[in-house]
């Protein structure tokens, strides 16, 4: 929590005028049972009409400027609180986008919506509080225990039986507390990960009739959570109770002896209103503080799971001695090249990929094909740094991508992934996406040549026509062509197409790589493949089994020697195709 609190660093000038304006009002709060007590024992015991004016006037302007006072700093604490939750929200979206997909896959998606919303949440709500309630409450706790004793300094030690006694049921609750409010978020976690599972796989849910199972599996998430949140509430229904008690009874010692003393002539009756006011401040002071205990132990188990994305390092840095590079490669140095590459997941028993080593020069188009698992995907994923190479190396013009800045790496590269993935807004936008100013000719060219012109014309907007949430309004074929689309506008030295035309038929996946082959004279091209069909004319097929490479060489070579490459063609082979 105090690591996430220096963030209120930019507000160091309007947290002192906040604690400055509260303490005015405090001192106003403070004044005015005075001012009643005297108003009591002097005017009214007195008759002095004239006092009982000017004394009431000044309770009037006193209560007046406190309230002012009281709006103003609400005013600004809410500003306050507010400014806070967006800068650390900013803060962890920032490095949640700069994460590694080794660190991206370790907190989940559903986790990282989670503390970007309700974590943040909870701590705005206690920085809220903590600066008004929390800042507060200790000063009119103090402030009416220092008056008080200067009111009648016996009748004070009323407090010293009720006050220890309240302290330490709030402690007690709140030590039981702790440990059930961090559950609670992780079972947060869990009912955002199921309801985003089933909204998103709703078509599967759906075509495999397993509605009723996933509500089932959510019911239960969903029973554990309120089963919990009923557990920490019923300990925190405890506290209040108890502090009702200790209020009522306190305030029924000071009237017993207060009644005494007035009886016995030691104290006036001003005095004694006043003590039972100030009495009422110091209780609310330490109910304002109960309040706040409830809260932040909630706070603290959200702040540790903020902390916790804030504080990790990524493992893909960009190298200190990284630099501004040349990069345009030299006659010598092929624009991709793997050296005995191996790769493993975390926590995976076996590696993804296996001594890879093959290279690939300008104007080549190098196919990698192999069965489901073979470690495909993988290869691609090394060459932008999604992950790094466990051993070996994987050079771009001639250089270890761990020594490139992953800004300027990216750029030589042109991705299409394997899932098509498009952002609501238009399709001209889509294709502009992270390629800076394109203009008219070559967003058409990109269109053209991914063979998505024919569909885009026929929208009513053409390429200003609005694309839903992740595409959802075309089918997928369309959406793979718009994804290459994009990939083609940046036009950039090295294309890597994963697995990226599946989705079409067999005509139009024969002219996008037709097309394809024209556009990329002056790059490389690396594409993964399923189909035998989209490979047959590359210029060089790297053949992946487990991991490893099995093979390499042009179709006709692998299908005269390759037994691997043999069995994959043999398998897609049909009449249509051998004619």
């Amino acid at each position: 929590m105090k690591t996430l609190l220096k963030q209120l660093g930019p507000y160091r000038g309007s947290i002192v005028l906040i604690v400055t304006l509260m303490l005015a009002g405090i001192m106003l709060e403070l004044y005015l049972p005075t001012l009643m007590a005297d108003l009591v024992d002097t005017g009214i015991a007195g008759e002095d009409m004239p006092y009982i004016l000017r004394t009431g006037g000044w309770m009037l302007v006193c209560a007046l400027l406190a309230a002012g006072l009281t709006i103003v700093v609400s005013y600004l604490t809410s500003r306050v609180s507010a400014g806070f939750g967006r800068d650390v929200r900013r803060k962890l979206f920032v490095k949640a986008e700069g994460l590694s997909l080794q660190e991206f896959d370790r907190f989940g998606t559903s986790s990282l919506i989670t503390r970007t919303t309700n974590d943040i949440r909870q701590v705005q709500d206690v920085v809220n509080m903590m600066l008004g309630m929390m800042t507060r409450a200790p000063m009119m706790l103090l402030g009416g225990i220092i008056l008080a004793v200067s009111r009648d300094a016996k009748l004070s030690l009323i407090f010293l039986a009720s006050l220890p006694v309240l302290a330490l049921a709030i402690f007690l609750i709140v030590r039981v507390a702790i440990p059930l409010f961090g559950s609670l978020q992780a079972k947060t976690d869990r009912l955002n990960l199921l309801l985003r599972e089933a909204l998103i796989g709703t078509r599967v849910i759906r075509a495999f009739n397993r509605g009723e199972f996933e509500k089932r599996r959510f019911h239960e998430a969903n029973e554990d959570y309120r089963d919990t949140g009923i557990k920490v509430n019923k300990i925190m229904a405890v506290l209040f109770p108890i502090m009702m008690l200790v209020m009522n009874f306190t305030n029924v010692s000071i009237v017993w002896f207060g009644a005494v003393r007035l009886d016995q002539g030691e104290m006036q009756v001003g005095n004694l209103m006043a003590f039972l006011q100030y009495a009422g401040m110091i209780l609310f002071s330490l109910i304002m503080l109960s309040m706040a205990m409830v809260m932040i132990p909630r706070a603290q188990a959200s702040a540790r799971r903020i902390n916790e994305v804030l504080q990790v390092s990524s493992s893909i840095q960009d190298s200190p001695s990284g630099g501004n590079q040349d990069q345009t490669a030299s006659e010598a140095a092929p624009i991709l090249e793997f050296k005995d590459v191996a790769f493993r997941y975390t926590g995976a028993e076996k590696a993804a990929v296996e001594r890879v080593s093959f290279r690939v020069n300008k104007g080549e188009t190098t196919a990698i094909i192999g069965s489901t698992g073979a470690g495909k995907t993988t290869l691609l994923q090394l060459v932008p740094r999604f992950y790094d190479a466990e051993t070996g190396s994987v050079l771009v013009n001639g250089r270890d991508v761990r020594q490139w800045p992953q800004k300027e790496l990216r750029d030589l590269i042109g991705y299409v992934p394997q899932k098509a993935m498009l952002f609501r807004g238009t399709i001209a936008q889509n294709i502009r996406f992270g390629n800076g100013p394109v203009d008219d000719q070559v967003l058409e060219d990109a269109l053209r040549i991914s063979q998505a012109k024919d569909f885009v014309n026929a929208m009513e907007r053409g390429a200003e026509s609005e694309i839903s949430q992740a595409g959802s309004n075309l089918s997928g074929g369309q959406k793979q062509r718009l994804s290459i689309a994009r990939a083609l506008a940046r036009k950039p030295a090295l294309y890597l197409f994963d697995d990226s035309f599946s989705a079409l038929d067999y005509k139009t996946d024969a002219r996008l790589r037709e097309a394809l082959k024209e556009a990329s004279r002056h790059a490389a091209v690396v594409m993964v493949a399923q189909r035998v069909s989209s490979v047959v004319h590359a210029d060089q097929i790297i053949v992946l089994d487990e991991g490893r490479v099995v093979g390499k060489g042009t179709h006709d070579e692998l299908l005269a020697t390759n037994k691997v490459y043999q069995e994959i063609a043999a398998s897609q082979q049909t009449e249509e195709e051998s004619a």
